[in-house]
């Protein structure tokens, strides 16, 4: 669904650049013209420079860690980059070129389960895809589907991942999620006591634990939940038996889910990371190094 949407968008992104681009050299490259492009090239870059200023004005008011000028540049530079790659490329047309990797000797070696965020799919892990595939490493990543749908529908989808990696390897795996993902595991944590048992680590990757600022302008029944005022989430910060189990990386200079203590969980290990933007954060090595320290314990 996300993906065939992102395709219609950029096959709509490329006409609208041509069409400037053929005005422009037929009309000698007006004013509107000009403008036009430079909106359609830079429209992205801005909003999340947008994003970055007004995370580093709430983070200010809210009295907690600040993003430093030349590392937030740095973060924007990485962040635009990567999400060009991964909104552009990897989740339209690369879903599933890394698929799911369950060998028949998977018995007895723990598994990992990938659960992306808001607004993404799961080619988003397609590097860590192939990194354990080649380590030949059991791991199923998901795709949270509807995309705009409520939180706690996405705990079968959960559900699905988790007992399919267990019939494999005959143990708990390790669940690494990112954003809204992380989220969408603490609900199905929730739906039943004995679920923490069949886990042996969650480690979250930039997950609004404590709701999000930047979720008070989104409109969609998850972005909504995911408010820092929302009953929703108000009632799963209230409910978090398995704390302990939880690694929280999170980062000052991320531009979606700030000010930046909303995202560690009370009672959860706190990983912080300097520098790092929202995407960027899972492709970072100290948390590659902690999955694999967590597969092999």
């Amino acid at each position: 669904m996300l993906a065939r949407s992102l395709r219609v968008l950029l096959a709509a992104w490329c006409a609208a650049v041509v069409a400037a681009i053929v005005a422009g050299v037929q009309d000698g490259w007006p004013a509107w013209v000009v403008l036009v492009l430079l909106l359609l090239v830079g429209l992205h870059p801005l909003l999340l420079g947008v994003e970055f200023l007004i995370g580093r004005a709430v983070a200010r008011r809210a009295g907690a860690p600040v993003c430093p000028p030349r590392a937030a540049l740095r973060a924007w530079a990485a962040e635009w980059l990567l999400a060009t790659r991964s909104f552009a490329w990897r989740m339209p047309w690369r879903t599933h070129a890394q698929p799911d990797h369950l060998p028949a000797n998977a018995a007895g070696r723990r598994g990992v389960v990938l659960v992306h965020g808001f607004v993404c799919n799961r080619a988003v892990w397609n590097p860590a895809l192939a990194r354990l595939r080649a380590l030949d490493r059991p791991v199923v990543a998901v795709d949270l589907v509807p995309v705009f749908g409520e939180i706690e529908a996405y705990a079968p989808i959960v559900e699905t991942a988790v007992a399919r990696v267990e019939a494999a390897t005959g143990r708990a795996p390790v669940v690494l999620a990112h954003s809204m993902g992380g989220l969408a595991v603490r609900a199905w944590l929730a739906g039943e006591p004995a679920r923490a048992a069949r886990v042996h680590r969650v480690i979250t990757v930039a997950t609004p634990h404590r709701g999000a600022w930047l979720a008070s302008l989104g409109l969609t029944a998850n972005a909504r939940q995911m408010r820092m005022d929302s009953q929703w989430h108000t009632s799963l910060v209230g409910a978090a038996p398995h704390a302990a189990r939880f690694t929280c990386w999170w980062s000052a200079c991320d531009q979606v889910v700030f000010p930046p203590p909303v995202a560690l969980m009370p009672g959860a290990e706190s990983r912080p990371l300097e520098g790092v933007a929202h995407l960027s954060l899972i492709e970072q090595p100290e948390i590659w190094d902690d999955l694999l320290r967590r597969l092999d314990e």
